[in-house]
């Protein structure tokens, strides 16, 4: 089993969706804003995640991903194997032209024990022990999308905000108020 970035952003995205289940569909949008993850990244964590049957998408306005299967019977292996692809980079080519065989072979079931127990180790944490770590660690997750709440001009302005106090009057009720001192 190999383990990289790519996989441990997956599992962070899937932890995201988990945690957001009952609120309908989450947008890959959210889900980048919330954890700095590229769009373009997601996408294609997503496309694989969707091959192997563990979120589902749903299109349009208020569309996004949802988990295909309960949290409990999705694992992290499941969703580290979805994400990634074949052998490691250069690993046959190290092992076949770098290393004599018999100095491979000397190692080789080290790194079939450890890969068996990662394995394993992996296919014993489900998501949904994820999700409940996260909520016994008081994750506050919001009601409204991630792009709704960001900050910027288009930020909603909250409830107790201050009424501002104009600097110049721009009208002669205005400028009675400010020498009466607010009255």
């Amino acid at each position: 089993m190999r383990l990289s970035t790519k996989g441990r952003f997956a599992v962070t995205a899937m932890i995201d969706v988990g945690l957001r289940e009952k609120a309908g569909p989450v947008s890959l949008n959210d889900i980048a804003m919330r954890h700095h993850i590229s769009m373009s990244y997601l996408e294609q964590l997503f496309a694989r995640l969707r091959r192997a049957g563990l979120v589902e998408s749903t299109r349009g306005p208020g569309g996004g991903y949802t988990l295909a299967r309960r949290a409990g019977e999705i694992s992290v292996a499941d969703i580290i194997a979805a994400v990634e692809t074949g052998q490691p980079e250069g690993e046959e080519r190290e092992t076949s032209a770098a290393v004599p065989s018999h100095v491979a072979a000397m190692t080789a079931q080290l790194w079939s024990e450890l890969n068996a127990r990662m394995q394993a180790y992996m296919q014993s944490i489900t998501l949904q022990a994820l999700i409940d770590e996260q909520r016994a660690q008081g994750v506050v997750v919001e009601t409204e999308p991630a792009h709704k709440l960001q900050r910027g001009i288009y930020r909603r302005t909250p409830e107790r905000a201050v009424k501002p106090v104009p600097v110049a009057a721009n009208s002669v009720f205005d400028l009675g108020r400010l020498a009466l001192g607010g009255r």
